[in-house]
Parts: C-alpha cells; sequence; structure tokens
C-alpha cells in the first residue's frame, strides 16, 4: 500500500492523538473516573501500534488506528451530558472528538480497495 500525504497527515494526528490519551492518566484530580483514563490510555497504547504499523504499509494497521481512535472518542462522550463536567473539559471533549473524526476521515481511503490494471 502506497502512502500518501493524506494517510501519512492522519497517521500524525492519530499519533498525537494516541500519545495525548497514554499521558492523559497522569491528568489532575479533576479529569474523568479512573476507569475512562485506563481505558483511554490502553487505547492509545494500541493505536500507537497501529500507526507505526499503517506507516509501514500495513492495512490492518490503519483499521486498528481507525477503530481505536473512534472507541476513543465514544470515552468523550458522556462530558456533553454529564451535569458537573467543567466547560473546558467539555470544550476539550468537542475538539478531541471533531480531530478524531477528521483523522478518520484522512485515513479511509487508505482502506478501500486498490484496483490492478488488468484485474477485474
Amino acid at each position: 500500500m502506497k502512502r500518501t500525504a493524506m494517510t501519512t497527515t492522519g497517521l500524525v494526528l492519530a499519533g498525537l492523538l494516541g500519545l495525548g490519551d497514554v499521558i492523559s492518566i497522569v491528568g489532575g484530580v479533576d479529569g474523568p473516573p479512573l476507569a475512562v483514563l485506563i481505558a483511554g490510555s490502553l487505547l492509545g497504547v494500541i493505536t500507537l501500534v497501529g500507526v507505526v504499523l499503517g506507516w509501514r504499509g500495513s492495512r490492518a494497521g490503519i483499521v486498528t488506528v481507525v477503530v481505536t481512535r473512534l472507541l476513543s472518542a465514544l470515552t468523550a462522550v458522556p462530558a456533553f451530558f454529564v451535569d458537573d463536567v467543567p466547560d473546558g473539559a467539555v470544550g476539550f471533549a468537542a475538539v478531541g472528538v471533531a480531530v478524531t473524526l477528521i483523522t478518520v476521515a484522512l485515513l479511509a481511503p487508505a482502506l478501500r480497495p486498490t484496483v490492478r490494471a488488468g484485474v477485474a
């Protein structure tokens, strides 16, 4: 699989998001519940592995990145509905979800099957 500029950009963004998930576990006391932090950190580690594999041309690596990023975005959804979440945290969650969706959109074309000349 040839890595395009879009795929490269998506992998870089995913790597940054994954790294952010991994280091979020050392956050402050007012952050998300510990279970969410642990799940996010695990998803971050898996994302980083997927980024490395995707960088090397693995389609499975890119699928891993897309799935883990979407799952990570889902862990942020309660921030929009729970009453005692600070406004800053809601804004941070919104930005994270938006960047995740952009990342997935950048990586999605790499998941399409490639058509080779002369093959039906």
